[in-house]
């Protein structure tokens, strides 16, 4: 089977910086596995796939995300509205922020990542009302908790579309367009984890496989 070269793709390098614990756990747990899962969507089920079949698997991914924004939407100016009653304006210092680069080739993923950093700063409005009193403990760990489940369970329903659909086009006896879809998602992620200058970056496609043989 010829070996399918990577080609040149258009990528938004997004740095941001994520503050709380319950959003870093989030990143920790399945958010590699999410990316995978978009790429695929959005790049390589198109080869093997019909259009119409993956317009609506995309349509369905595009609903899941909008549906939970317009929520994490609210709940911010729920809380801003409590901060501001309570004359809250700082907010406080995180010991062990963590960087990352997210390489955004995809509207989807866009999307995806921007809910991750959304939750971050709901997180940090509620440890801000929680410092200041204002929430007590049992509020301040059910909503971190809710709100970070809700996220989990977006990102499992963006990997099952993913894996259904892939298995949708080997049902049509498409295994060998598969296979090929498969070295051309491990070679785009390499491609897109490498730094330029020769710095040393983190192994992305080796962190998704050993997510996906996890779940």
């Amino acid at each position: 089977m010829a070996k399918h070269a990577p080609f040149s793709r258009p990528v938004f390098d997004r740095h941001i910086t994520i503050q709380s614990h319950h959003a870093q756990r989030l990143l920790d747990r399945g958010f590699l596995l999410v990316v995978r899962a978009l790429y695929s969507i959005d790049v390589v089920l198109r080869i093997i796939g019909e259009d119409d079949e993956m317009d609506e698997v995309e349509d369905v991914v595009s609903k899941l995300i909008d549906a939970l924004s317009a929520e994490l939407d609210q709940e911010h100016e729920r809380l801003k509205a409590l901060l501001s009653s309570n004359g809250l304006t700082e907010s406080p210092r995180y010991t062990n922020p963590k960087e990352l680069t997210v390489h955004i080739s995809s509207p989807q993923l866009a999307q995806y990542t921007n809910l991750v950093v959304s939750l971050d700063s709901l997180m940090v409005a509620m440890d801000t009302l929680w410092l200041a009193g204002v929430l007590n403990n049992k509020q301040r760990s059910d909503g971190a908790y809710q709100w970070r489940s809700r996220l989990f369970k977006v990102g499992r329903e963006i990997i099952d579309l993913e894996r259904r659909a892939r298995a949708s086009a080997t049902r049509q006896g498409k295994d060998e367009e598969v296979s090929q879809a498969e070295q051309v998602i491990d070679a785009q992620l390499a491609q897109a984890a490498d730094t330029p200058g020769g710095e040393e970056a983190p192994s992305e496609v080796t962190a998704l496989r050993s997510g996906a043989d996890a779940a």
